[in-house]
């Protein structure tokens, strides 16, 4: 396949065993971990998980990636379609509240074959960095429940420093439109699991606070009330990361003042503990339990 599927457009040539574009994947499904994953937003991951799909390798390049194992050095397995529709029907079984497909976008095509030989009874969840094009999630349109999309950077200083791409939030903000235009406010079941709807995550980050707030405010702007923003405190230094102001956790202090911000413009949303920034959160990848 020539491959244009996301905002680099690389026009790639990608066949069975190897790929020539940013990504470096090939047109074969590679994956580095299918399993429950307890740790999402509650109304993604309830009390029993989601079916997560971690797809290797990305589109981005974040100096400070927590997933850099599977996400720069494109680590994993090889899969058909019909081996990952079996691996989902096995997630089912197993009780998940849904389905998540994590940083999926170059294998839309494959994901669409796969879903034409099983479609799970749950909501599928489309858990991406944000760099996505129109036309690429229009192929997704009445296929997908439920967007899960990063909002990184707002400055393209910002998007080409930490992620490679200056284009970040020009892409981005486009692309979330669009899961919004799809799916819409969130719609959460009696059970508090999320049926559809767009739940926009966004990392605060040691120093970029003011990159923080300009992103809140553009979706207080832009989007339809009622989109709510995960805001995450995660962060740890990995990937032996060289920004200096990276190269520590966020305190309490900057994450309130984004925390604050979004009260003011009344932002629906989450927060999350700050014992989450820890490694521990991070899943195994690519061992003999990784996979269900």
């Amino acid at each position: 396949m020539i491959c244009t599927l996301c905002p680099r457009r690389c026009g790639a040539l990608r066949d069975a065993e190897r790929g020539n574009g940013f990504c470096r994947l090939p047109e074969t499904l590679r994956i580095a971990r299918i399993a429950p994953h307890l740790w999402e937003e509650p109304p993604i991951s309830g009390t029993k998980g989601t079916g997560a799909v971690f797809f290797s390798g990305c589109t981005l390049r974040c100096v400070y990636c927590q997933n850099a194992e599977i996400s720069h050095t494109a680590v994993g397995r090889m899969f058909t379609s019909t081996e990952l529709a079996e691996s989902l029907k096995r997630l089912v079984d197993m009780g998940v509240h849904t389905v998540s497909f994590i940083t999926a976008t170059p294998y839309v095509p494959q994901i669409l074959e796969t879903l034409n030989i099983y479609r799970p009874p749950v909501p599928l969840v489309w858990n991406t960095s944000g760099y996505e094009t129109v036309e690429t999630l229009k192929m997704l349109d009445g296929i997908i429940d439920i967007y899960l999309p990063d909002l990184k950077h707002f400055s393209p200083n910002m998007g080409r420093l930490c992620a490679g791409a200056p284009d970040y939030f020009d892409a981005a903000s486009e692309a979330i439109r669009e899961m919004v235009r799809q799916t819409g406010v969130p719609e959460i079941g009696e059970d508090g699991i999320m049926r559809r709807g767009t739940l926009i995550r966004h990392l605060v980050l040691p120093g970029c606070t003011g990159e923080s707030i300009a992103l809140l405010q553009w979706v207080k702007e832009n989007l339809p009330e009622g989109i709510p923003v995960s805001l995450m405190s995660q962060y740890v230094p990995c990937n032996d990361v060289q920004i200096p102001v990276l190269r520590r956790k966020v305190t309490k202090r900057e994450y309130q003042r984004v925390y604050d911000a979004m009260l003011a413009l009344g932002i629906p949303g989450y927060t999350q503990e700050e014992a989450s920034a820890d490694t521990e959160f991070v899943p195994a990848f690519n061992r003999e339990e990784s996979f269900v």
